[in-house]
């Protein structure tokens, strides 16, 4: 059962992240973003529901659509609109962008702009574990049409043959881009790819956060104890294009309004309403102090200086993270 106050807690997460993406949207339209921004809106429930289902030094690696994640884990919505924005006060200093946003102190090991990317990196981390005989879980994130890239079949084989804590999740919203899973993919229920590796696979419903936290917190604890992998598939929906530049043409407007329907922000707020969890009042309350949140975020974002030439030397190298204890 989900306590009250993780309730109220993974609801205003939810929110944070809807509205600071709407943000970053009309930022991106100023001008005041560059390069490729992929927004998380619509799928807010997953990466809220999942990463709230880990210990706080779990390790979290993610695809390009990373913004969600990123808050979830803790990071700091000034530090991922300076970053956007290219300022030295980002988390990556300015450099990374919105595609590569990383927080090892939150053990947030970045997003990846190459499909699939996340999935070798997480295999990676997951035999690190197992070399130290820790207890520590590797989660990553990635879209459905990494499960069709080589690197799929050679981590999933390869976590398998080691039993490495590692849990892969699929967010499969159905589109790689503009393409249609069922174009793209000879097999399309991607839980059940997990035979071919001999793990457990799981369906979720992705737009239920609270059914994500219930079913990832039970597949957390196989893994911790020993189980080895296993592949969560949870079935979402973006409701932007799969970047800003992207109108989104290519798909129904009934299906896009059939899924608006099942939005995971106001399925919760109904929920908590229902069995008197939070009052109306609490939740309007909860919405000012966001905004207030976002826009102080866009504020420092817009004072923070540029990178000067000479940080393109800087960072280069770096032998481990001393505030992180798995180093």
């Amino acid at each position: 059962m989900i306590s009250p106050t993780d309730q109220i807690k993974m609801y205003r997460q939810m929110l944070l992240i809807r509205r600071i993406e709407e943000r970053i949207a009309e930022c991106y339209g100023e001008g005041k973003i560059g390069g490729f921004t992929h927004l998380y809106i619509g799928q807010e429930a997953v990466a809220v529901g999942a990463i709230n289902a880990l210990n706080q030094d779990d390790n979290v690696i993610d695809t390009y659509r990373d913004h969600g994640h990123f808050l979830v884990r803790g990071g700091d919505p000034k530090a991922l609109m300076a970053e956007l924005f290219g300022r030295v006060t980002g988390c990556c200093k300015g450099k990374g962008g919105s595609m590569h946003l990383a927080d090892a102190e939150h053990y947030f090991f970045g997003g990846t702009g190459i499909v699939g990317a996340s999935i070798p990196i997480a295999v990676g981390l997951g035999l690190a574990s197992a070399y130290r005989e820790d207890d520590h879980i590797t989660m990553a994130f990635f879209g459905d049409g990494a499960t069709n890239q080589g690197v799929w079949h050679e981590g999933l084989n390869f976590a398998t043959i080691w039993n490495l804590p590692v849990i892969f999740v699929c967010e499969n919203n159905f589109y790689g881009i503009g393409t249609d899973v069922r174009l793209s993919s000879a097999f399309t229920e991607v839980h059940k790819k997990a035979a071919g590796y001999g793990i457990p696979g799981y369906l979720i419903d992705g737009m239920d956060v609270m059914e994500v936290r219930q079913r990832c917190e039970e597949v957390v604890r196989l893994v911790r104890g020993g189980a080895g992998p296993a592949l969560i598939e949870a079935r979402c929906y973006r409701y932007q294009g799969h970047s800003m530049t992207d109108p989104g043409r290519y798909r129904a407007r009934a299906e896009e309004e059939l899924w608006r329907k099942r939005d995971p922000i106001p399925r919760l707020a109904r929920q908590m309403l229902d069995a008197e969890v939070v009052t109306q009042e609490r939740l309007d309350e909860m919405e000012r102090e966001i905004e207030a949140q976002v826009e102080e975020a866009v504020r420092f974002a817009d004072e923070s200086p540029e990178p000067g030439p000479e940080m393109l030397y800087e960072h280069m190298f770096r032998e481990r993270y001393p505030s992180d204890p798995h180093a």
